[in-house]
């Protein structure tokens, strides 16, 4: 017997659509703070008193190991810090060292380590995973913990500039698969983020740079007196001035979690991904140099490929594509690396296999952000791939010149 289309029609109406919405609201804090695990310190215990239950919360604490390896005494102060506020955390285990920087991301087993250890220590999903190190690791713990018990509460300790004002303080965890960045992963806000600057004062140089990359980026989209900030502070982030670093660190902060709470789409289930302006060229450059550049580094040249492809569309003006080219080079980024070039030998190393990838991940049609001017990104679903590839052979021929040797006129324009 053969049943129509036309008499399953008439069948479903015998029951009433049932229209399911269910509102979620997401809270949490972004704290600031010097010296967390000191004694007289109370803000962790506080954080973790405050869901207003009676016992002592349940906690693992993770820690990077590259953040180990510049505070040797982390692991005893932080266990020490637990049985000082032992009335309202304890540790089920001693504090774990994992891998720090984007092998943390690409190794599978990292994941199953936690859940592993997650189970073997009985947390619940009110107890709390302290992730203590830079982005990448971040990442992996988020990822872990959003998918053990589907979500144990996560209190994420940035270690770095770039997790401190970007990834560290988003909604996003993942790690990397396929050759293909973030390829899985979960949205799930942290419980709170504590940002501790005492950790930024034995970063090396690259990665205090690498993290003001996203500083520019999202002053680019979104901010010029922003941008107009970080030109003026140059020498005094190359110097590591420590009070400049704090308020780059803070406006970026405010600006991205003021995306995520207000751009009407913080799980990004739309194709628009403003805030990752320069991203698609970063994230496929990490994976064709094997991450030897940072994703910071990656970002940089991502920005200057975009912001050029936009000054050859006549979308960004000369002066103010030379002058976000120029800050970037001030700043000691490089921006160039034979991979941007294509090859046309390989497919599969050729860069625009990142607008592919970037298009996948987002969903729908490819959607990236552009220039129009300092402090106004745009958006575009097509791009013209022989601009781009005229943009690369400017930036290869700008780095062969060594760029630009003298402040520009309209500076911050």
């Amino acid at each position: 017997m053969t049943i129509s289309i036309e008499q399953i029609s008439q069948a479903s109406l015998s029951f009433p659509t049932i229209k399911q919405q269910i509102p979620v609201t997401f809270r949490y804090n972004v704290h600031f703070t010097e010296h967390l695990f000191d004694l007289d310190n109370p803000l962790l215990a506080q954080v973790v008193a405050a869901d207003n239950r009676l016992s002592p919360r349940g906690a693992i604490a993770i820690v990077d190991s590259g953040v180990v390896r510049h505070h040797p005494k982390l692991l005893e102060k932080i266990q020490l810090y637990a049985d000082w506020y032992r009335d309202y955390l304890h540790l089920c285990n001693l504090p774990l060292v994992v891998t720090g920087g984007e092998v943390a991301k690409n190794e599978p087993k990292s994941v199953q380590s936690l859940h592993s250890l997650i189970d073997r220590v009985q947390l619940c999903r009110h107890s709390y995973i302290l992730a203590i190190g830079g982005g990448a690791m971040l990442d992996m713990v988020g990822y872990a913990a959003a998918t053990a018990h589907r979500g144990i509460r996560l209190i994420r300790i940035p270690t770095t500039v770039l997790g401190q004002n970007d990834s560290g303080i988003g909604v996003k965890n993942g790690i990397n698969a396929f050759g293909k960045k973030n390829f899985i992963g979960t949205f799930a806000p942290p419980y709170a983020v504590i940002n501790d600057s005492d950790f930024l004062t034995t970063l090396d140089e690259r990665d205090w740079r690498s993290g003001v990359a996203e500083a520019i980026k999202v002053a680019l989209i979104k901010d010029a007196e922003f941008f107009a900030y970080i030109c003026t502070n140059v020498d005094a982030i190359v110097s590591r001035d420590k009070e400049v670093m704090r308020q780059i660190i803070y406006r970026c902060a405010q600006l991205h979690l003021d995306h995520i709470a207000n751009s009407g789409d913080p799980f990004e289930t739309g194709s628009s991904r403003p805030l990752d302006f320069g991203h698609w060229v970063a994230h496929r450059l990490e994976h064709l140099t094997d991450y030897r550049l940072r994703h910071g580094e990656a970002v940089a040249i991502g920005i200057a490929l975009d912001s050029t492809y936009s000054y050859l569309a006549r979308l960004l003006s000369y002066s103010q594509w030379q002058q976000i080219l120029h800050t970037l080079k001030r700043l000691g980024f490089i921006l160039f690396v034979p991979e941007l070039i294509n090859h046309d030998l390989n497919p599969a190393r050729c860069l625009f296999q990142g607008l592919t990838q970037f298009r996948e991940h987002l969903g729908g049609e490819l959607t990236i952000t552009v220039l129009e001017k300092i402090g106004k990104g745009i958006e575009i679903h097509e791009v013209d791939l022989t601009l781009y590839q005229q943009a690369i052979a400017l930036l290869q021929e700008l780095h062969r010149k060594g760029l630009v040797t003298k402040p520009l006129p309209e500076i911050c324009t």
